[in-house]
């Protein structure tokens, strides 16, 4: 492994409160839940057809206020704890 890329790991991991190994393991699961989604995105694009120019923009403005959401909550959360 890249010595920067092991010592952003280890940097990322301590920030988290995790393991190394923790901290690899949980990017590894985001990362599958990632490419299942996408697959699924796909094979429904296969079965239905493509997504429309304004389904795309719904779901990009859903998923705008779902990160601004949790970012929030993260926020409460670190005020609450620290």
């Amino acid at each position: 492994m890249p010595p920067e890329l092991d010592a952003e790991i280890a940097a990322a991991a301590a920030e988290a409160g995790l393991s190394y190994s923790a901290w690899l393991a949980d990017t590894a699961r985001k990362e599958f839940v990632v490419r299942a989604g996408l697959a699924a995105v796909s094979q429904f694009e296969q079965d239905h057809g493509a997504f429309t120019a304004e389904e795309t923009a719904d779901a990009d403005a859903w998923a705008a206020r779902a990160i601004d959401r949790s970012g929030r909550a993260r926020a409460s959360a670190r005020r609450r704890s620290g």
